[in-house]
């Protein structure tokens, strides 16, 4: 019998193969990957009872193919007027492949579909849940739990996105030169957030859900092994790389925060260290600079130093310095104003932070409070910090968050009351 992990593992791994595989020779995106999570949670099943069929995919191809040809038969039986073009017709399913029939050769579409799922017609949430459902292999209960929304509504949501793609009039090929190099760069923005809400879950009751995290790092490494000389791919999987390396040290046993200057470095992964630095490193050296790839230079800042106090913050302003003429938004200047005050002291990264107070994006954010909070308590403002402490922690809708920010603020009141 193969493990629950096992199966699961291989199942998401293949997912995006196999739903590439079906539109490219049946079109209808939705009926597609209807029939290809009906295969998924056959396999499910019948992989962990019975063991690993000897070819997974064409196991996969094959059972895909056949509920498509039964749902389009069911269908046809209501509709006969069904664009022939469109659909599976019932005698094509006889020319499905058996198990195992399929050419090995065959293209893996996991690009392609990535970028159609990224289609400009949808908006960032439903291209981040499509993403999630289509080629990650989330199933709809999990995207709906990871975003902490009913079931119901992340179903009307892909939904919707699914039938806007095919409003659009989309087809499944890798778009023209323009179009591609913009389709590619939403790609990349959705894996970064895909990753980044996985590494820090903005609400719910976990600071980190690793599933989202790997998923992200599996899609950016076939993102790269399609365009392997793409600077700003691999600056991305080089960040994602770098960065997870610190999750196994990110929580206490009791699951609270740790932040980055109390971690234990000995519990960071050095493997995923190693590979994300010489990555970034070889990347770097063919330029052009992306601002991923400046990303991930400062993660490798970090990485490099044995201890906190060993951090080469002068190195790491001149980046942020450079990251922000390529793409200003206010989360990087929150994190050049920390390492300002590294440098120059609290005061100046409070200058710096101060740029942001009318900043609309930010409004209400509690991480805007939680880094004014730690700049005061560096310059000594004891009564401010706690105050800004406490505002970040009522903002915050992650639990590990806001017991992190109600137990500073209750050190620096402790402090207070002591010095009076």
């Amino acid at each position: 019998m193969t493990t629950d992990t096992g199966v699961e593992d291989l199942l998401r791994g293949l997912a995006p193969q196999v739903l590439g595989v079906l539109i490219r020779r049946h079109g209808r995106f939705d009926a597609c990957e209807d029939a290809v999570q009906e295969a998924l949670l056959a396999a499910a099943v019948q992989w962990r009872a019975e063991g690993v069929p000897e070819s997974p995919r064409g196991w996969l191809i094959t059972v895909a193919s056949r509920r498509l040809a039964d749902a389009v038969r069911s269908d046809a039986a209501r509709r006969r007027r069904e664009d022939a073009a469109a659909t599976l017709e019932p005698e094509d399913a006889a020319a499905a492949p058996a198990p195992g029939d399929e050419s090995p050769a065959e293209e893996d579409d996991t690009l392609t579909l990535l970028l159609l799922c990224c289609h400009p017609a949808l908006s960032p949430a439903s291209q981040l849940a499509l993403t999630l459902r289509a080629v990650g292999g989330l199933t709809t209960a999990e995207i709906a739990h990871a975003f902490l929304v009913p079931e119901a509504t992340m179903a009307q949501r892909i939904s919707r996105a699914k039938q806007r793609i095919k409003a659009a009039g989309a087809r499944f090929e890798i778009p023209a030169d323009a179009e591609r190099t913009e389709r590619l760069r939403v790609v990349l923005h959705v894996l970064y957030l895909m990753f980044n809400e996985g590494y820090t879950a903005s609400s719910g009751l976990q600071l980190q859900r690793a599933e989202l995290t790997r998923e992200a790092i599996r899609l950016t490494r076939a993102v790269r092994e399609r365009l392997p000389d793409d600077g700003e791919v691999a600056g991305l999987l080089a960040l994602m790389l770098l960065t997870d390396a610190r999750r196994p040290a990110r929580t206490g046993p009791d699951g609270a925060l740790i932040p980055l200057a109390e971690q234990d470095r000995r519990r960071w992964d050095a493997d995923a260290i190693r590979d994300g630095i010489a990555l970034i490193t070889a990347t770097l050296a063919r330029g052009p600079v992306g601002p991923y790839q400046l990303q991930a230079a400062i993660a490798a800042v970090h990485a490099e130093a044995a201890r906190a106090e060993d951090t080469d913050w002068k190195q790491i302003v001149a980046l942020y310095t450079l990251l922000e003429r390529f793409t200003p938004n206010p989360m990087v200047t929150l994190n050049h104003a920390v390492a300002v005050a590294m440098v120059h002291g609290p005061r100046a990264g409070l200058d710096l932070l101060s740029t942001l107070d009318g900043d609309e994006r930010l409004a209400e954010h509690h991480r805007l409070d939680a880094v004014r909070a730690h700049l005061l308590e560096m310059a000594g403002d004891v009564a401010a910090a706690r105050a800004a402490y406490r505002t970040a922690a009522r903002r915050t809708t992650s639990r590990p968050e806001r017991r992190y920010l109600e137990a500073r603020a209750a050190r620096l009141a402790v402090r207070e009351s002591a010095a009076r």
